[in-house]
Order: structure tokens, then C-alpha cells, then sequence
């Protein structure tokens, strides 16, 4: 079970090129077009999907660029002050989303892995350690993270039907985010 998108879209890509397509009947014109025509979205979604944060990023604000423009030239009509409010407020909002999106995914996924690494060297180094009160409160707290963990793993894949009672696990939505509150 793969979680990363990246990884899931190459294994699906793999599974169409060598397994599917040879499978598909070549005199099934249709078929085959269709199954290539799979292969090259998959694909395309592949090159995409590292760039679509930033794309919705740079949309916005060229969003924030245009709507001030716009409001600079509707100002002065009263006809249009309420509109102009409107949008003021929007603008306000967009800005604030802005500011809060200002990192990079990729630098959220390469934290996470040095975050990860860093902490099984010292998980490493506590099982090496001569204190085992200690060593039991680390391991401790590896099992809680690792449970946590698990538990939203299979909630991000539950859509795929792996899950012998799907109502045992919640969804996505109600995991994400609930260790920060």
C-alpha cells in the first residue's frame, strides 16, 4: 500500500504498460486506444502534480494583482461600492490564504523525512543506551506514534476497499490535523 501519489501514479503506469495493454486485444482498436490514452493521463498527472501547488499559488496571486487593479479603477464609482467592498473583502482573504500557503510541499516532505531519519538515529541510539527506564519511554512513545500513524494510513486509503469493516475507521477528514489541537 503505497500513500504518495507520486509512487502510486508510477506503479499504475507500470501495471498499464506491462500488464494491461499486452492483455488488451490489438484488433480492439477502441481499447487500445483508450487504455494508451490512460497511460498518457497518468502521465501527464505525474509531471503535473509536483507543480500544482505552486500553479494554484502563482494563480492567486496573479488574482491578488488583477482584483487590485480592478478595484483601483471601480473605486471611484458609488454605483459599484458595493462590489468594490465585496471584493476588498475576498482580496483580504485571498492575501491572508496566501500568506498562510507560503512554504513549498516539497519542503514540507523533505522535513518530514529528516524529521523521521533524526528521530530513528536517536531511537536507535536510546535502544543502545544502558538507562531501560528510558529505552521503555521511548519505545513507548514510538508505539503511540505508530499506531497514530497507521490508523491514518488506512483512513487515506480506505476508498480502495482493503479494509474488512470500513465503519472501524474514521474518516480522513476527522485525523487530519487532530494531533495539533
Amino acid at each position: 500500500m503505497q500513500l504518495r501519489s507520486e509512487i502510486q501514479i508510477a506503479s499504475m503506469i507500470k501495471a498499464m504498460k506491462d500488464v494491461v495493454i499486452p492483455a488488451v486485444d490489438g484488433d480492439n482498436r477502441l481499447a487500445v486506444e483508450q487504455a494508451q490514452l490512460v497511460v498518457g493521463m497518468l502521465s501527464l498527472m505525474a509531471h503535473q502534480l509536483p507543480l500544482q501547488f505552486r500553479f494554484d499559488r502563482d494563480e492567486l496571486q496573479r488574482l491578488l494583482a488583477y482584483t487590485q487593479g480592478l478595484t483601483e479603477l471601480c473605486s471611484a464609482d458609488r454605483a459599484l461600492g458595493e462590489a468594490v467592498r465585496q471584493l476588498a473583502g475576498c482580496r483580504a482573504a485571498g492575501a491572508a490564504a496566501l500568506e498562510r500557503c507560503a512554504g513549498d510541499p516539497a519542503q514540507l516532505n523533505a522535513a518530514i523525512r529528516e524529521l523521521r531519519q533524526a528521530a530513528g538515529a536517536l531511537v536507535s541510539a536510546a535502544a543502545d543506551s544502558s538507562d531501560e527506564a528510558a529505552y521503555r519511554q521511548v519505545e513507548s512513545a514510538v508505539l503511540e506514534l505508530s499506531k497514530e500513524q497507521l490508523l491514518r494510513d488506512r483512513s487515506l486509503v480506505l476508498p480502495q476497499g482493503w479494509e474488512p469493516d470500513p465503519t472501524a475507521v474514521p474518516p480522513i477528514e476527522t485525523l487530519l490535523d487532530a494531533g495539533t489541537g
